[in-house]
């Protein structure tokens, strides 16, 4: 395989960005507010005259599936977390304003969960089975702009099981409405590149596709600015374009930048580009796009190398729900999902298996998370009955295109990924498979490489080079020990590890530090999540043992194999595996669940022993307790109320890691690093008292009333001197006055099938979540918590225009 050398410059923000033309109509607008949903079927919803009166009016996005009761007898079964399916109707009622007149309309749908259709007017659009596409529809033909315009969309997700974890139903994305002048970029109609990048200047190439869907020659000019901020030009282009009557032409145009600001994950900066289609001195179409520049490359003697400088991969792979908010895509809840992975020390995610929302993709490029964009967890041969190999030979071509062309202009999208654990790996028929999809790829961007997870499971590991072969880049799923041998085998193969047990954590970034051909590691997963109901649990003794494809674990309804729970709490594994690869944290301290004797712990194949951040074991005193002290420093000691226990070197031929065992007694446990025999940094575990106290701590005190903002409140129960009591299970009430309502609630414990939507939930080792959204009106929005014995918590968030 040849080095592939990668200098892109990439927009960011994957539909054209809001913009006006002379005629102050918006391009772009959001078309979320003021549907009416219905859960069942009726054909008869189609037609503009049906009657929805008594239909729930709802704002989206919206998954209805988050929204039902959690039963064993629903059809989604354990692979979709036993949430219920169902045929689902949305329609919007809406008047086409007079400066639409002349324009060229449609309407845009982010993601729908699944085999969606779209009517106007009683008109069928068309239908689209993928949940995780977006696609468009041309409305301009069928507006009438005398009355009003229905739009109706049947969303069918009754046909289980059809994915192998949580999916969601319904419009569970945004819907925008696109206005365009008949002269206009087209959509998807932006590719950017930058042949050359270096700190001093960047080469940058605009390729626009512009339409002429009016019935005569224009001749029109394009006008490309790239603008670092909202101010400062960085360059521009300006070319004359004739363009005979319903056609288009692609123009392509090079601008140089003086001293770029680079793209890295450290500093994630965005540029602007803002293409002007001007006939005469009249602006007709315009959109600006965020963008950032970097170069991409990787070779097995270097790895991974962004801007010239080698990146080793700390990755972790994603779903795409939201927990208690389902998989409904609000901003909010897609930037916050960014913000945790970026804080638990990841650098990298794995959107898997399938295309991410706009949004995620939009934090990503923002706040600086590299990617791998994945389009599909199979191909032809299915894993379940319904999923998508049932589509793959019609719709694998054109959802692909669909991924590649929406996404390809986000900085932090790194690799494409064209499958995982294709149940057909072993045959010819899958290498021809992989050529085909990496050819659609490499059509549309020739950039960056594509890659898919493979995995082994019995199968002779050499006879699947011929599969990888097909890759530029080749992805292992649980077999890294093997990529060193295989280097030997095929020197020219770039190797990362798409996923991988949460427990081998040391041994993978052992092999990714000393290998130059491995460019890093894809936990799985990053983040927990519905459905796939039981991977990663443990379990006593007693209970029902094996894997979570072998039995029935039902109240398990989701995966706690994550680094990052529900509520968005770091689990030790997160300490321990960001400890590794990064420099801000360096000492960490846990407490081992102790065996609940006669009981015993069980642990599965994705599962770490139940670890805590606790010194309260009430009925344990005088037992021993074993406490795990994670260090990047030479030595670390452990006291107990002051007196030294003992002192462990915390090197990397222990792992970073020190275990002590520790009689059981209340009081203060303190682990303290030792460097050049001086103690430094440390960390406290303090016993809590009873259970005394509420308290309320929101991500945000302010959020916006756009009817879509979130502010997720952690709930903690504390003693009386603010120290959390872990064995707290308190039933918690939430009440909410003033302009927001309460989107979700949480905690954690993937054994509570209580509602996700109601307004009480039980605590687990203390702790709970609920999420509240804010609606179209200013004020202070007021959450009391209340739960008997303890005294009610209040917390005033503040909801202010736009």
């Amino acid at each position: 395989m040849k080095a592939i050398t990668i200098a892109i410059l990439l927009w960011a923000g994957s539909m054209l960005s809001f913009a006006q033309t002379r005629s102050g109509v918006e391009r772009k607008q959001l078309f979320d507010y003021n549907w009416k949903f219905k859960l069942g079927d009726d054909t008869l919803a189609r037609l503009p005259d049906f009657s929805d009166t008594g239909w729930r009016s709802l704002d989206l996005p919206h998954d209805w599936s988050i929204e039902g009761k959690i039963n064993p007898k629903n059809p989604t079964g354990g692979a979709g977390g036993y949430f219920p399916a169902g045929i689902g109707w949305y329609r919007k009622t809406f008047k086409a304003p007079g400066e639409w007149k002349g324009k060229s309309i449609s309407i845009y749908f982010e993601g729908v969960y699944m085999n969606s259709e779209v009517f106007i007017n009683g008109k069928s659009l068309g239908i689209r089975p993928y949940g995780y596409s977006s696609f468009r529809y041309d409305l301009s033909p069928y507006l009438d702009f005398n009355k009003e315009n229905v739009i109706a969309v049947r969303v069918d997700n009754s046909q289980q099981i059809n994915s192998r974890w949580y999916s969601g139903s319904g419009i569970y994305r945004h819907v925008w409405m696109n206005i365009a002048n008949p002269l206009h970029v087209a959509d998807w109609g932006v590719a950017i590149t930058t042949p050359e990048v270096s700190s001093k200047q960047a080469s940058v190439q605009v390729k626009s596709t512009i339409k002429n869907e009016t019935d005569f020659l224009q001749k029109i000019v394009i006008n490309t600015r790239l603008l670092l901020g909202q101010v400062k030009n960085g360059g521009d282009n300006i070319i004359k374009l004739e363009l005979p009557a319903h056609s288009e032409k692609d123009v392509l145009q090079t601008i140089k930048v003086s001293k770029p600001l680079l793209w890295t994950p450290e500093s994630p900066s965005l540029y602007q580009a803002q293409i002007q289609v001007l006939k005469g001195n009249d602006i007709v179409d315009e959109t600006k796009t965020a963008f950032g520049i970097r170069s991409l490359k990787f070779t097995a003697e270097h790895g991974f190398q962004l801007n010239g400088k080698t990146v080793k991969i700390s990755g972790g792979c994603a779903h795409h729900d939201n927990g208690c908010l389902g998989a409904a895509a609000f901003d909010r809840a897609e930037e916050r999902k960014v913000e945790l992975l970026k804080a638990a020390g990841f650098n990298a995610v794995r959107t898997s298996h399938n295309p991410p929302s706009e949004a995620f993709l939009d934090a990503c490029d923002r706040l600086g998370l590299l990617v791998i964009d994945e389009a599909f967890d199979g191909w032809r041969i299915g894993k379940n009955k319904h999923d998508y190999s049932v589509y793959f030979d019609k719709w694998s071509k054109i959802d692909l295109e669909t991924m590649v062309l929406r996404d390809r202009n986000h900085p932090s999208i790194f690799m494409w990924s064209i499958g995982n654990e294709v149940v057909e790996r072993n045959k010819p028929e899958a290498v021809t498979t992989a050529k085909m999809l990496a050819g659609i790829v490499k059509s549309i961007d020739s950039t960056r490489p594509v890659t898919s997870a493979i995995v082994k499971w019995g199968n002779d590991w050499e006879s699947l080079d011929p599969l990888m072969a097909a890759h530029d880049v080749c992805g292992y799923n649980y077999q890294l020990q093997g990529a060193p041998a295989d280097h030997k085998r095929v020197p020219s193969r770039v190797i990362f590890q798409t996923e991988s047990y949460p427990r081998d954590a040391f041994a993978n970034w052992k092999l990714v530090q000393n290998n130059s051909c491995i460019i890093g590691d894809f936990v799985w997963t990053a983040i927990d999540y519905l459905g796939e109901s039981g991977i990663g649990r443990w379990y006593y003794s007693g209970d029902v043992p094996g894997e979570h494809w072998e039995n029935d674990f039902f109240p398990w309804h989701g995966a706690y194999c994550g680094d990052i729970d529900l509520t968005g709490w770091r689990k030790p594994i997160s300490h321990y595996r960001s400890l590794l690869y990064n420099d801000k944290e360096k000492l960490y301290m846990a407490v081992r669940e102790p065996r609940p004797e006669p009981l015993e712990i069980k642990e599965t194949w994705w599962s770490v022993w139940p670890t805590w951040e606790s010194w309260t074991w009430p009925g344990f005193e005088g037992r021993n307790i074993d406490v795990e002290v994670y260090s990047r420093y030479p030595k670390v000691r452990l006291y107990l109320n002051g007196k030294l226990l003992g002192e462990k070197p915390t090197t990397e031929e222990q792992e970073y890691k020190a275990t002590f065992s520790v009689p059981y007694a209340s009081g203060d446990l303190k682990a303290v690093a030792v460097e050049n025999d001086k103690e430094t940094a440390s960390a406290i575990l303090q016993t809590s008292g009873h259970a005394a106290k509420i308290k309320l701590i929101a991500d945000r005190k302010e959020i916006l009333t756009n009817g879509q903002d979130l502010s997720y409140v952690r709930i903690e129960i504390t003693d009386e001197n603010g120290v959390i009591q872990p064995n707290a299970a308190n039933r918690l009430h939430f009440k909410i006055d003033g302009p927001g309502t309460i989107a979700g609630v949480d905690n954690a414990d993937l054994k509570d099938f209580d509602s996700y939507t109601g307004s009480s939930r039980k605590a687990w080792h203390g702790q709970a979540m609920v999420v509240i959204r804010s609606t179209h009106n200013a004020g202070d929005i007021n959450l009391a918590v209340t739960s008997a014995d303890l005294s009610e918590a209040t917390l005033a968030i503040k909801a202010r225009g736009n």
